[in-house]
């Protein structure tokens, strides 16, 4: 079995992910989600960017922009659900960000149940 790409990073992330879980709990907005998941990673010093702006590119235009939840270390994209279930649509807009960013890894995580849900989704 081979490592998975940014394996370290990821479980960084999912680490603190947990950890805001842990403390907070399910039944919040999205936004403290984001918020404390930021906090978390200042405190374990891991790089990121909130709201991080990316365009979408068609035949050499611009024709609109993804805002992505957390961009850690320039590396995975990081999508924050607060939802019953997380489906294929989730998983869809999260692929589509991948491509915009010409990244290969990205968490979507899902903090609205007793245990929090992480999919690790890779291209």
């Amino acid at each position: 079995m081979g490592e998975y790409l940014h394996a370290d990073l990821t479980g960084a992330v999912i680490g603190a992910a947990i950890e805001v879980h842990k403390t907070l709990g399910p039944g919040f907005l999205e936004s403290v989600y984001e918020t404390a998941l930021a906090r978390e990673l200042e405190l374990r010093g891991i790089p990121f960017v909130r709201q991080a702006q990316v365009p979408i590119h068609y035949k050499g235009t611009v024709v609109g922009t993804h805002v992505l939840d957390l961009l850690v270390a320039d590396k995975i994209v990081v999508e924050l659900k607060v939802a019953k279930e997380l489906t294929d649509i989730h998983t869809a807009i999260v692929l589509s960000y991948l491509a915009a960013t010409k990244l290969q890894i990205a968490l979507l995580i899902n903090f609205n149940k007793p245990r929090i849900e992480c999919k690790r989704i890779a291209l």
